[in-house]
């Protein structure tokens, strides 16, 4: 049995009295990639901020074996959703990454940069980028510090089509080549089914947890997203 990367058992989080997620369990082995799947407002950012310590929650997080409110020797990587910058700020991308007080040299910046194919924009301003290269910078700056969990909230939100393949790919690659576990939030259920090893599915409660392919059933789509919803899955 493979060890456990991220366990979460009975969380609840409540936000200005509201109850944003209600008792959600569920195991991550390392090396997985899970996605977290839900309709807006199903509290998917909420749990990533739960795990990192960012939101108060009840309930129990461990990650590596690790109770991630005391003290930890696991390291984690952040892509939030959106990414606000001053548009005329003129920082180019290897001084954005500059600032990472992880970055030991300048090499491991380039090396971070061809891994997510934006090395040959590292002197381009980071204003200029557009938005699914902005996000693949903000990836290069999380795994500078080799993390042992990868968290990616809606990464593909504003990429098109064809960025958004690309992005998957890149995404495959960490967890292929470096064994990074990595738990993304999507709406693109497709791509869930071609790139994830386990689905969590959430409405402020668990629908669903496991194999993408047996937990998402017709019942637990219609469950999430009403009764008209319909998808085909990839053939993998």
């Amino acid at each position: 049995m493979k060890d456990k990367a991220l366990e979460i058992k009975n969380l609840s989080v409540n936000l200005g009295g509201i109850k944003v997620l209600q008792n959600i369990n569920f195991i991550l082995e390392k090396g997985e990639v899970a996605a977290l799947v839900g309709p807006n407002g199903a509290g998917k950012s909420t749990l990533i901020k739960a795990v990192l310590g960012l939101v108060s929650y009840k309930g129990e997080i461990k990650i590596l074996g690790q109770d991630n409110k005391g003290k930890s020797s696991y390291k984690l990587g952040y892509v939030p959703q959106y990414f606000s910058f001053d548009l005329e700020f003129p920082l180019t991308v290897n001084e954005f990454l500059s600032f990472n007080p992880k970055l030991k040299d300048k090499g491991e910046a380039d090396k971070a940069l061809k891994e997510v194919e934006m090395y040959k924009y590292k002197d381009n301003k980071l204003a200029k980028l557009s938005g699914g290269q902005k996000q693949r910078v903000l990836i290069a700056q999380a795994i500078l510090s080799d993390p042992d969990l990868l968290f990616l909230d809606e990464p593909t939100t504003g990429i098109d089509a064809s960025g958004e393949k690309g992005f998957y790919e890149i995404i495959e690659h960490l967890n292929k080549v470096h064994g990074t576990t990595i738990v993304l939030s999507s709406h693109e259920l497709s791509m869930v089914y071609k790139y994830a090893d386990k689905v969590i599915c959430l409405n402020q409660e668990m629908y669903c947890s496991g194999d993408p392919n047996k937990a998402i059933t017709k019942d637990v789509l219609e469950s999430l997203y009403g009764k008209d919803t319909e998808l085909k899955p990839h053939i993998h």
